[in-house]
């Protein structure tokens, strides 16, 4: 393995588990994104760590539930502007920015407005891209009206498609860092909302955002296009490491934040964007690394997207501090064959929507629906179509004890919902 090799983290945003050709899709081209599962490995049980976008970045920033920082719920544009990721927490880029990398941004924050909390001040020695939970694609105009468009924490506009500027910013800086080790984080906002194509206009305007969701009618066709253009460019960091020589040096990652929304497909999984059945946080997830991890590879093996966190302290031979106190575990063994699974029970949190799973047992408890309890049992119903709570008491009852005791153990903070 290569010492000190360089990290590509790439996150697609609202991308649902049936979003790619690799994990069936037959609606939206995506070769190169299937190509990347091709030469390294394709995760068929990986998992965002929240049902929407703040918490699993938070997630992602620090290895360890959102919870424990207080980002349960998203940092909406309208209600949260004074609201962060605690400036306590500490940051992969920060780790990794003290070892030696040279780290990168681009994309998409969501995990706090005010200058303090912006990227260039978390570890990031590049940051171009917006803070809120989205953009017009082209006027990069968010949610509320308000321009949002940075350049380290100055707002500076920008002209360009969201999606094609965080693809060349991403190729502009592995080239300028090819003769040191790098870390880049490229955090799309495809296929996010508003569905608007790389050819298309821009609509938002500064106080006017409206329609929220952006004025096509044919939204579906607006989302294959910009799932396309995310495949081309993610393509183009591809090829650029290749041809500078990387290949073998870099590890490449790709997941999205949470499960679809809109025009979205969970595939055969139920629920979606907002909600704690599969569909809302199983993923699709691939990762190529020539040479360290076998090609052509899949694993059942659970992951989590704070899982990457240790997973890029291990390859960058990294010590991680005891006071971050991570729940992530390090992917590389699962990664490259050497471990096939990782025994430990999983945790999900959306307003009242909780879930708790031990190896294939799922238990989901709706407490927006009056307490409903549900007991899945993965293996044989991954579409969660068959509540077994009644027929396995037993199970219930030590899930959510088990439940109970992760919630009092990670809420110490007021929670963000």
């Amino acid at each position: 393995m290569t010492q000190n090799p360089n990290i590509v983290l790439i996150v697609a945003d609202d991308m649902g588990y049936g979003d790619c050709g690799c994990y069936g899709s037959d609606r939206i081209a995506t070769p190169r994104i299937d190509a990347i599962a091709a030469q390294g490995i394709r995760f068929t049980d990986f998992h965002s760590n929240g049902a929407v976008c703040s918490p699993t970045r938070a997630a992602l920033l620090t290895g360890r539930y959102q919870q424990r920082c207080g980002i349960g719920g998203v940092i909406t544009a309208a209600n949260h502007r004074h609201v962060g990721l605690p400036l306590e927490e500490t940051t992969f880029a920060e780790l990794l920015r003290a070892a030696g990398y040279r780290t990168a941004l681009f994309g998409k924050w969501h995990l706090g407005y005010e200058r303090q909390f912006n990227p260039s001040r978390r570890g990031f020695d590049e940051f171009r891209g917006f803070v809120s939970g989205n953009i017009d694609y082209k006027s990069h105009i968010d949610q509320v009206g308000k321009e949002d468009w940075w350049v380290a924490d100055d707002l500076l506009p920008e002209d360009g498609y969201t999606t094609d500027l965080v693809t060349e910013h991403g190729v502009r800086f592995i080239t300028q860092n090819h003769d040191r080790p790098f870390c880049l984080y490229l955090a799309h906002e495809c296929p996010h909302y508003p569905y608007q194509g790389p050819t298309d206009d821009a609509y938002r305007t500064p106080g006017s955002p409206d329609p929220v969701l952006g004025p096509r009618e044919d939204k579906e066709q607006a989302y294959k296009e910009m799932m396309e253009c995310l495949d081309a460019g993610i393509g183009r960091v591809v090829d650029t490491i290749a041809s500078l020589g990387l290949e073998n040096d870099t590890l490449i990652f790709f997941f999205s934040d949470n499960g679809p929304s809109g025009p979205g497909s969970a595939g055969p999984l139920r629920g979606g964007k907002g909600t704690v059945w599969e569909g809302g946080h199983r993923v699709p997830a691939v990762a190529c690394w020539p040479g360290v991890i076998p090609a052509g590879t899949q694993t059942a093996t659970p992951g989590m997207g704070m899982d990457l966190f240790s997973t890029m302290m291990a390859i960058a031979n990294v010590s991680i501090p005891e006071a971050c106190q991570l729940d992530g575990e390090n992917l590389m063994p699962t990664m490259t064959g050497k471990q096939e699974t990782i025994r430990r029970v999983l945790f999900w949190r959306h307003g009242k929507q909780k879930a708790v799973r031990d190896g294939g047992w799922k238990l989901v408890v709706d407490g927006a629906g009056g307490g409903r309890v549900e007991l899945f049992n993965l293996t044989e119903d991954l579409a969660e179509s068959r509540n077994l709570a009644s027929a396995h008491p037993d199970i219930a009852d030590a899930l959510l004890h088990t439940l109970a005791a992760w919630e009092e153990e990670v809420s110490t903070r007021k929670q963000l919902t």
